[in-house]
């Protein structure tokens, strides 16, 4: 297999800017004085080091000032790279020690490639993380005693490597553990008492508990427990044998009557009362769908944070659930997604599909998910409270008679949308499609960076899948013409959508709203396509903006958003591509060879049934409504 090789100047460039990397403190800023930002020559470090076969690093660039547009690279609002995520994507070399200069990762996700050679020890200084997971490798060497400074650690899975050695007692040290997995390795010795909740250690061979005063070559353990605290000492052999046996089963009576009469209890209890059973992840485990990191809650916790579900804490309502407004024991506000009829068909793959696809997708950019509540009559998704409700909303709100945003709001809400639409399609494994890119599900959150939300649409390909075949869903307006008629989605079907959304940020009107405004017969497209040929796009523009916009903006955006809403899926551009366009790269070139394509007339007027031609604005959706997780201010 050919794997590129970067030219011998850049490999001693990047060499020498991975030792400065491990040596150099960080700054408080990413820029030094001198103008090195550590974070890109960290990054690099690890590119260097590591074999990509497939290309997903290949937009890292060494001249670049700001990591956070690469791929697979994750940053906070404060413009910090918090997450690095190259799960499954084939990468082997090893690791470069230039991590530890990534003080404010939060996430590191390496699992199942082949990266091999030991663990940096570096990674001790990243006192922010909370997610290790370099599972499925071929890590070699012993575990660092550096990991035990990450004191916010909540998931450690290091299982199936060739890692050696003894457990380092540092890892004791860390409070906050939920999960710890170190099965399958070859780790010998007595084990620290780490306080994880969940401590898998099966598959190693030559582990031994602790204090047990020998050095016990073979020990069978647990696989997802720590070995009991009474197991303090060795019991003598040939001695009171006979005793032990009478107590052993003496006790083992009493516990089988005492376990009897429990169930009975909570038989008759759930029988008289009709509560409900709460579902338990460790009991009904399901590898497919990753939940660990995700808080179970209890029903009548949030029955509790809702008012019992006052209907005056609603927020938004769809087909498929109903979202309350919460206020948790712990004082923070969340948004409760309460599915209805989750037996129904939908419902219960609907809950499925959230909950594995926003557990998969982790970005500044989008919705994140709390956590999640399910019973034998309910399922509820537990969410952030966004408190400046949507796109949508906010487009017709104003504060002191100016509109609540702007034209630069306006377009960095366009940048933070195609963000995160970059990173379901280009970042995530499998790829995932939204389906349903609208301003109603575009959240704001206090600082109005667009956060894409509603996964309920949502479907995964997998890498060998090209489109997808499903019943449309979606609304009316932003539906892409190939969906609409055959059914089948691709990544191509959200960058239609992304390109309507442009035009409602423009218009400040939903897409259907403004087409009636325009009384034009071959649609909104069509419409703003005149418009443009015409240079008349002010017309367009929402009227409360008056002349607070940008014109060369006004018309690269237009531009964008007609390239992006071309009838052909292959004549779109991909979100990447929708990116560097909007940033001001390569606009012109993907304009004029797109005047060279001939496309169907009227496209959004010939592919929409007559039935929903003239439907009220309330009535736009096709399967889903528009669902808000939040309200306006």
């Amino acid at each position: 297999m050919w794997v590129p090789v970067a030219p011998m100047w850049m490999r001693w460039w990047v060499v020498v800017a991975g030792m400065l990397a491990v040596i150099l403190p960080p700054a408080n800023a990413t820029l030094s004085p001198a103008g090195i930002n550590y974070e890109v020559v960290a990054l690099m470090a690890i590119k260097t080091e590591l074999e990509d076969p497939h290309n997903v690093l290949d937009n890292w660039d060494i001249n670049s000032v700001d990591p956070c547009s690469w791929r697979m690279v994750t940053c906070s609002s404060d413009g910090y790279v918090s997450a690095l995520g190259l799960p499954s994507q084939s990468l082997s070399g090893k690791l470069s020690p230039g991590i530890g200069n990534l003080t404010r990762l939060q996430s590191v996700l390496l699992q199942n490639n082949g990266i091999s050679g030991p663990i940096p020890s570096t990674i001790g200084r990243l006192g922010m993380l909370k997610t290790l997971d370099m599972s499925d490798n071929q890590l070699t060497g012993s575990i660092p005693s550096s990991l035990g400074n990450l004191k916010n650690l909540n998931y450690l899975k290091l299982n199936n490597n060739s890692l050696s050695g003894v457990l380092p007692d540092s890892l004791a040290t860390i409070d906050g553990l939920a999960l710890v997995d170190l099965s399958f390795n070859n780790l010998s010795g007595p084990l620290p008492k780490i306080s994880a909740r969940t401590f898998i250690i099966a598959g190693n061979q030559m582990i031994c508990g602790a204090n047990t005063g020998d050095n016990c070559s073979s020990v069978s353990l647990d696989p997802l427990s720590y070995p009991p605290d009474d197991l303090k000492t060795q019991p003598q052999q040939g001695i009171g044998k006979g005793r032990r046996i009478a107590t052993i089963c003496g006790a083992t009576v009493g516990l089988v009557a005492f376990v009897a009469i429990v169930v009975g209890m909570l038989l008759w209890w759930r029988h008289r009362r009709n509560q409900q059973i709460f579902f338990d992840v460790n009991d009904q485990y399901d590898p497919e769908v990753c939940l660990g990191h995700l808080k179970r809650y209890a029903f009548k916790e949030l029955r509790a944070a809702t008012n019992n579900f006052n209907s005056k804490n609603i927020l938004g309502e769809g087909g498929y659930g109903i979202v309350y407004k919460g206020y948790l024991r712990d004082g923070s506000v969340v948004a409760v997604k309460r599915l209805k009829d989750y037996n129904a068909v939908g419902g219960e793959v609907q809950f499925q599909t959230e909950v594995e696809v926003i557990s998969l997708a982790v970005h500044r950019n989008l919705l994140r998910l709390i956590g999640f509540c399910t019973t034998e009559s309910e399922r509820l998704l537990v969410y952030p409270y966004m408190p400046n409700g949507s796109v949508a909303s906010q487009l017709r709100e104003h504060v002191n008679g100016k509109p609540a945003l702007d034209w630069s709001r306006r377009k960095r809400i366009a940048l933070g949308t195609a963000r995160g639409l970059l990173y379901l399609h280009e970042q995530c494994d499998p790829k995932i499609i939204h389906r349903d890119v609208k301003a109603s599900n575009v959240l704001l959150d206090e600082y109005f960076e667009a956060i894409v939300g509603d996964f309920g649409l949502a479907k995964l390909l997998d890498h060998q899948e090209s489109h997808v075949t499903t019943a449309v869903r979606g609304t009316v307006g932003h539906i892409a013409p190939e969906y609409l008629s055959t059914g089948q989605s691709s990544e191509k079907t959200d960058v239609f959508g992304f390109g309507v959304l442009l035009v409602e940020l423009i218009t400040g009107q939903k897409a259907l709203d403004f087409g009636r405004v325009a009384n034009q017969k071959g649609g909104v497209l069509d419409w703003v396509k005149k418009l443009h040929q015409e240079k008349q796009l002010s017309m367009m523009v929402d009227k409360d903006l008056g002349s607070g916009y940008d014109r060369v903006e006004l018309e690269e955006m237009v531009q964008v958003a007609l390239l992006c809403t071309q009838y052909y899926p292959s004549h779109r551009p991909r979100m990447s591509e929708v990116i560097r366009m909007l940033e001001g790269d390569g606009l012109a070139e993907k304009w004029e060879a797109s005047q060279n394509v001939d496309t169907p007339k009227s496209v959004s007027s010939e592919l929409l049934p007559p039935k929903y031609m003239d439907f009220p604005a309330d009535e736009s959706s096709l399967g889903l409504e528009a669902m808000e997780l939040s309200g306006p201010r």
